[in-house]
């Protein structure tokens, strides 16, 4: 009881502090924006009072570049720290997650394909391809996985390098014979923001609702499956269909944000690991964790890309490296791998 309770107060708490966060960098960017004609302009758009009228500037840099960029950031965090939960509890290891395992790298060459075809001037035409590639890693993956018997650490991660650094090569040399479509390529290999549109916005996030509602469902599952797949099917849990169905999912969610956003690495990976270590390991609980850091740590990460270099702006996922690589070879000496 009592743990229910604490999470009833954490969790409401952490989500006014995201929202108080969110609301503040809307104050923050390279063109200066008044705080009075931020909120002007706020209020004018959803047809409150406000008497002044306001630069068609200001109106334009908020509603069409940095409000955009904010709520990208919020869903896609939340999306990919959602995602790296369900890999580590999927594979009972807190160092897998989809950049890891090349899932994202994998979605990152289908984009790359799809702007060197021209498909990128056709709605869905990169998130498509991005798709197939995506899948087709995670089951690379599942198979080699299974043809050593097991979720093997070492298997996967010395899988996931070698299908990082294959995914990687190959995007290289897409760049070198494609040169005029070098600069789009390259922003889907460092991973930014900059050019999110609200479109993008409404056709990512009914998709992660429906994920976050799918992932939800299999949370009880997936906790019991922590025992190990022959206890899971004792008690009734279809171990292969909660495993194929979160990992479709999530692999799917990690696609379509790549094809948006490019390849943003480590949020799966740092923030899963921080929730189970404050807040336990009942995936109910992860789950939502995972959501509410994974929005924070993306807002702050893009918030830092967009200014700290300004008015230069750095990709975020150049940002996200820099915590979540340290990270990862701390959890990995103290693995013991």
């Amino acid at each position: 009881m009592k743990g229910h309770t604490k999470h009833h107060i954490w969790l409401p708490l952490l989500a006014v502090l995201l929202l108080l966060t969110s609301a503040g960098a809307v104050f923050i960017g390279v063109v200066h924006i008044p705080a009075r004609s931020v909120l002007v302009c706020v209020c004018q758009k959803f047809g409150l009072f406000a008497s002044d009228q306001q630069p068609d500037f200001y109106a334009l840099t908020l509603w069409q570049l940095r409000i955009p960029r904010i709520v990208m950031s919020l869903l896609a965090g939340a999306s990919l720290a959602i995602c790296g939960a369900v890999f580590q509890s999927i594979f009972r290891n807190p160092i897998c997650d989809p950049y890891i395992l090349g899932i994202s790298s994998g979605a990152s060459l289908g984009a790359a394909i799809a702007i060197i075809i021209g498909w990128d001037t056709f709605l869905f035409g990169i998130t498509a391809l991005a798709l197939v590639t995506a899948l087709v890693t995670l089951l690379f993956i599942v198979a080699v996985a299974r043809i050593k018997g097991g979720h093997a650490t070492q298997t996967l991660l010395l899988t996931g390098i070698a299908l990082n650094f294959l995914m990687s090569a190959v995007i290289t040399l897409l760049i070198v014979v494609n040169q005029q479509e070098m600069h789009k390529i390259y922003f889907w290999t460092m991973g930014s923001l900059s050019s999110v549109s609200w479109p993008e916005i409404a056709i990512l996030f009914p998709m992660m609702l429906m994920a976050v509602v799918v992932l939800f469902y299999y949370a009880k599952d997936l906790n019991i499956m922590q025992m190990g797949g022959e206890s899971a099917q004792t008690l009734g849990v279809n171990t292969h269909r909660t495993t194929i169905v979160t990992l479709v999912t999530s692999s799917v969610l990690v696609a379509v944000i790549v094809s948006f956003c490019g390849v943003i690495g480590f949020i799966g990976l740092i923030v899963p690991h921080i929730a189970r270590l404050l807040f336990g390991s009942n995936n109910r609980h992860l789950f939502a964790y995972s959501l509410l850091f994974g929005a924070f740590f993306l807002l702050i990460a893009d918030t830092l890309a967009r200014t700290i270099a300004a008015p230069a702006e750095l990709p975020v996922g150049s940002i996200t490296a820099l915590a979540g690589a340290p990270y990862f070879i701390y959890l990995v000496l103290r693995k013991g791998l």
